[in-house]
């Protein structure tokens, strides 16, 4: 047994902690880019694009996020493309959270009234324009807290990629148990970083709601 002070433990962990941040940060920002694709597809007047954004969303929300890493790691290679597991991780987490931000913000679209619609096709805008001027802003502010709260989730979903070898916080604290032989220090640590880094977005979250229900 490697003998560890608490601080090699603590040290160790937060440095694991910033790949988890940076992983969430880049998944969130990838799947806030293809899910906006995702919604203007879902949102289309043509039948195809609506069914064709429905069938992805269905895909990713209804399969385990766990399933949708292997098939990054373990398929893509086997189709002859070489994939390390931070580029796994990112595309994995990226189209599972781009078709949940795509349902999320499509509520906020179609929780605005007819009249939204009606009032930018009256001042002349051509469809794209009424999106961009009236109608995404709008939903986007709708929909700000539910987006706040999935991030959440997809800072604790970070934790799955440690089954393919990616190195954050949850592999390395494995690493570190299985070094010092203490799982309640390790863990119990782990699980405070988690709480830190998710309780004030949650809290945020809740702001934002508690706002959104006095307008």
């Amino acid at each position: 047994m490697i003998e560890f002070t608490l601080w090699d433990i603590v040290r160790n962990l937060l440095l694991a902690t910033r790949w988890t941040v940076l992983l969430s940060l880049a998944a969130f920002v990838g799947g806030a880019l293809v899910g906006m694709a995702v919604l203007f597809f879902r949102i289309s007047k043509h039948t195809w694009s609506r069914r064709l954004a429905s069938a992805y969303i269905a895909l990713f929300q209804g399969t385990p996020l766990l399933m949708q890493l292997f098939l990054m790691f373990f398929g893509l290679p086997m189709l002859g493309l070489r994939i390390e597991p931070w580029t796994a991780a990112v595309l994995g987490l990226t189209f599972f959270a781009s078709a949940y931000l795509a349902e999320i913000w499509r509520s906020g679209v179609n929780a605005l009234p007819r009249g939204q619609w009606d009032a930018g096709a009256s001042l002349g805008l051509h469809y794209l324009q009424e999106l961009r001027l009236i109608i995404l802003p709008q939903a986007f502010s709708i929909t700000r807290a539910p987006t706040v709260g999935f991030l959440v989730q997809l800072i604790k979903s970070t934790a799955l990629t440690s089954i393919i070898g990616f190195e954050e916080l949850v592999r390395t604290s494995n690493a570190i148990n299985n070094a010092t032989f203490e799982p309640f220090k390790v863990y119990g640590l782990v699980a405070l970083i988690f709480f830190l880094m998710c309780f004030p977005l949650t809290q945020y979250a809740r702001s934002l709601e508690k706002r959104a229900a006095v307008r």
